[in-house]
């Protein structure tokens, strides 16, 4: 594909690169014949994430010096490093070190280094609770997080510096994020691996509250194709795009999906409420990245599951199903950034 000449002999940063999502967009940038180093502090990513032949950093975006000496070695600069939405509720003063501050160091050290673009990974969990659905990129927004504060707020600084300095910014706004290489062992994994384990182990789901709040679930391949599209397309400078399905799915529907795809009995149980279980529906409007770059999912929500199961297979996670305790297999954990949060050395 043309675009996957265009990474071809680049020298390209992934902060958060040993991530969930970060780890997947580095195997796709290698495959595209690309030059990846990888700036993550492995607060959630794994080291065994990331694959031979990436240059690999144990640092922080906090840290601006070590940003800058890295930034400036490369020409292309996808940022997911971040706090999410759990680690942010509990401690608001980190998430805005890492989530602001360390964004806009990130940005500081593009503008600097004249970098040919920056690519920003925001979260739908800006729109808050939405008037209407699906849910278009100019509808209003309601940070009720401070993880959704700090995504907007990163979201800001890039088109701020786009239209202020001029560097080339473009931001994408992943919705629930899911697929293989999301560990349950990670605390803070999303409620698809979760409740995978958890049926493999034979346990109930645990669901917050009534099981119909809903999500807009997307396999972690397409997020990734998205992402790659909007670091070269032309039209995307500039841009702010939502990056999902259109598809609207409750938590309970969600259950009934991993039954049907494992074949194995689904017992649910509800429990509590918590504070970051505020967002009732959603489901985001993708017309505008299909009509502008062209892109589209190619997963349905069924397929992303059973390659989901394959991946778990085949690293002996449901093996160990009933050994692996990753909280609450309800817990609904925003795929925004989907990265590793990166701290001080």
């Amino acid at each position: 594909m043309t675009r996957d000449r265009s990474f071809a002999g680049r020298k390209i940063l992934v902060t958060g690169g040993a991530g969930f999502v970060g780890s997947v967009l580095v195997r796709r940038l290698l495959t595209a014949g690309a030059q990846v180093t990888v700036l993550d502090d492995l607060f959630t990513g794994r080291r065994d994430s990331i694959p031979e032949g990436v240059e690999f950093i144990e640092g922080s975006v906090t840290d601006a010096a070590l940003v800058n000496e890295v930034v400036k070695r490369h020409t292309l600069i996808f940022h997911l490093a971040a706090r999410n939405i759990i680690a942010s509720t509990a401690n608001p003063r980190d998430d805005f070190a890492t989530n602001i501050g360390g964004t806009l160091n990130v940005l500081l050290a593009a503008r600097e280094a004249g970098v040919e673009r920056v690519v920003y990974t925001s979260s739908a969990s800006v729109y808050g609770n939405p008037r209407s659905i699906p849910i278009n990129e100019e509808d209003g927004l309601a940070t009720l997080s401070p993880y959704s504060v700090s995504k907007l707020a990163g979201e800001n600084y890039c088109l701020a510096f786009y239209e202020s300095y001029g560097l080339p910014v473009s931001v994408v706004r992943y919705s629930n994020v899911f697929g293989p290489f999301q560990t349950p062992e990670n605390p803070y994994c999303g409620v698809v691996s979760k409740f995978l384990i958890a049926v493999y182990a034979g346990r109930p789901l645990a669901i917050h509250g009534d099981g119909g709040q809903t999500r807009d679930f997307t396999f972690v391949e397409d997020a990734v194709e998205a992402t790659v599209l909007v670091a070269t397309h032309p039209r995307a400078e500039g841009e702010v795009f939502n990056v999902g399905t259109g598809i609207e799915t409750s938590v309970n529907d969600l259950a009934d999906a991993i039954g049907r795809v494992t074949g194995r009995p689904v017992v649910r149980q509800q429990i509590d409420r918590r504070d970051v279980d505020n967002i009732r529906r959603r489901v985001v409007n993708i017309e505008k990245i299909r009509r502008m770059l062209r892109w589209s999912p190619q997963v349905t929500l069924d397929r992303g599951l059973e390659q989901t199961v394959r991946w778990f297979e085949q690293t002996g996670l449901l093996d160990a199903a009933e050994s692996i305790s990753s909280g609450p297999a309800g817990t609904i954990v925003e795929s925004g950034s989907a990265g590793s949060r990166t701290a001080r050395r």
